[in-house]
């Protein structure tokens, strides 16, 4: 069975199974470059982010280009699960000046996201965003002070987070 029949047959839920696609696959050479060409189908995004997500956590590398392809691909999340494993990610994924504007555009659509948990991160991604690019960092400022005023409690943990870092 290969990793794109794997993704296809995983219930979306199971950590287990999905871990357990990552440890047969990651060690391939194309393990990457099979990753980044599923994130941009969207069937498969939700599997191939969390794929990723695991790669980075695990100390993985990622080349520039890489990069770069991820965040192209930022406007073809469809899924608020791949939104969220892309924004986890972020702070392993630095930002070139070429891709700030579509990563800018990406985080603002998500702050108006319905699910708590991807408005949670996409703070963070503007901290990321702020820390490589200081020009950021008075708009990110005020929307973190706004954030602490009007969003869930869970949000505001994240940003709590956020600001310890700071």
């Amino acid at each position: 069975m290969s990793m794109q029949q794997e993704i296809a047959d995983w219930n979306g839920k199971s950590a287990d199974d999905i871990h357990l696609t990552y440890s047969r696959y990651y060690h391939a050479p194309a393990f990457i470059s099979k990753v980044l060409s599923l994130i941009k189908q969207v069937p498969y995004q939700k599997g191939a982010t969390w794929l990723l997500k695991k790669h980075l956590e695990d100390e993985g590398h990622l080349t520039l280009q890489e990069i770069g392809s991820i965040y192209r691909t930022l406007p073809k999340l469809e899924h608020w699960e791949s939104k969220l494993h892309i924004l986890q990610c972020m702070p392993f994924m630095p930002i070139r000046k070429s891709n700030v504007k579509v990563v800018e555009s990406f985080l603002r659509d998500c702050l108006a996201d319905q699910n708590k948990f991807v408005r949670a991160w996409t703070y963070n991604g503007f901290y990321v965003l702020a820390k490589q690019y200081p020009e950021y960092q008075a708009e990110v400022d005020q929307l973190l002070d706004e954030a602490m005023q009007n969003e869930a409690a869970s949000v505001k943990a994240r940003i709590r987070n956020i600001l310890k870092q700071s």
